[in-house]
């Protein structure tokens, strides 16, 4: 089985051409910790319910080494996550935080260049009280998520690569990538051109 660090070297560009929408979360989640490159592990998910983050406190803890610890909240009143929490998570191995909420602390996250995506900055903690699974699917930026799906995130968005498909996105990728990188900018432009005077003529253009 395809090794999940193999997919640092696939854009989220090539994955959403393979995979389209569905599997390319929303444009909230985005890169908190600066454009320090990409990141990819297989998802552990976590579940908070508004204004209470213990879960994902308790999933720095349990998470493997080189995973991206996804959570579900959608709660734009308190943070999910601050500095010593991202600290904790680098320092066991996590990849990366992909969250559908908020973090504090973001001058400690980005000294210590911890990737984040997440929704924004709040100065505000949550509570630590309602236990959840963790494991369970989540939505995570309109996205389901399971536990072991691929998660690859760089500058241009979050994109989520089912487990069972892995081996065969990453084959499709790297093909794609190899097809580009042997395409001249003329050649592109040629076909470019001829594809879409094409679909102009279709469509009775005549400009």
């Amino acid at each position: 089985m395809t090794d999940a660090t193999e997919f640092r070297t696939v854009p989220t560009t090539t994955l959403a051409d393979l995979l389209g929408r569905g599997q390319v979360m929303d444009i909230g989640i985005r890169p908190l910790w600066g454009p320090h490159g990409r990141v990819a592990g297989p998802a552990f998910t976590v579940s908070c319910p508004p204004g209470d983050n213990l879960m994902l406190h308790a999933a720095i803890h349990r998470a493997e080494p080189g995973s991206v610890v996804v959570a579900e909240s959608g709660d734009l009143d308190w943070a999910l996550a601050g500095g010593n929490v991202c600290a904790v998570a680098q320092r066991r191995g996590v990849a990366a935080f992909v969250l559908d909420g908020l973090i504090r602390d973001l001058a400690e996250v980005r000294e210590a260049r911890f990737p984040v995506f997440a929704r924004g900055v709040i100065p505000i903690p949550g509570a630590k009280s309602v236990v959840r699974p963790l494991g369970e699917p989540v939505t995570c930026g309109g996205v389901r998520v399971e536990a072991g799906d691929i998660v690859v995130a760089d500058e241009e968005g979050v994109v989520a690569v089912p487990a069972a498909r892995r081996d065969e996105v990453l084959t499709a990728a790297r093909a794609k990538l190899a097809k580009e990188a042997d395409e001249s900018l003329d050649a592109w432009e040629a076909a470019h051109r001829a594809r879409i005077d094409k679909i102009l003529a279709e469509q009775g253009f005549e400009g």
